[in-house]
């Protein structure tokens, strides 16, 4: 087997742990893992502003309001205006999205980022470079992504009809690390 097989299957069994994750997820908290990532950053301060919520899980403050808008409409989050200052405006956890947060699976970033910071700087320097070129060979280095190990769309409900950021005419397929 060439060499260049072995990487591929390496990317290869990486896509499927983050898909495998992530239909586990979905099945045992019918959440997505950037929904679970917003639910935690709200809990562990009780309350967030979007801007807050976005700066934490690195997603834009429009992706952080339209996956508000689903976790609010599951009865998970409730959004109210400040009582000092009625510009801004802040989420908070209902008892069912502090329920669904403790019964949910630990997300697969979290497991990476115990591992990852384990090792030695000079191992954790070899991976950071490997994959920033296996990145950069797969023409995906202008993709913006978070630290969300996830697939598919952020939102389930949206859609990815804007290709100009993906890799080698629009192709969908290649986009490992998504939000």
């Amino acid at each position: 087997m060439a060499r260049h097989d072995d990487v591929l299957i390496a990317l290869r069994r990486i896509i499927r742990a983050t898909d495998l994750y992530s239909r586990r997820l979905s099945r045992e908290s019918g959440l997505t893992a950037p929904q679970l990532l917003i639910l935690q950053a709200i809990g562990s301060r009780d309350e967030m502003t979007m801007g807050d919520i976005a700066a934490q899980v690195s997603l834009s403050q429009a992706t952080v309001t339209t996956i508000l808008d689903r976790l609010e409409s599951r009865g998970l989050v409730v959004r109210e205006r400040g009582s000092t200052d009625k510009r801004r405006v802040y989420a908070r956890l209902t008892n069912a999205g502090r329920a669904l947060i403790a019964d949910a699976p630990e997300p697969l970033q979290e497991t990476f980022v115990r591992r990852f910071t384990a090792l030695q700087d000079w191992e954790q320097s070899q991976i950071i470079s490997a994959v920033e070129r296996i990145a950069s060979m797969m023409d995906a280095d202008g993709i913006d992504a978070s630290p969300v190990l996830d697939v598919g769309a952020i939102d389930r409900g949206q859609s990815l009809a804007d290709t100009s950021t993906l890799p080698s005419g629009g192709q969908r397929g290649g986009r490992a690390a998504r939000r």
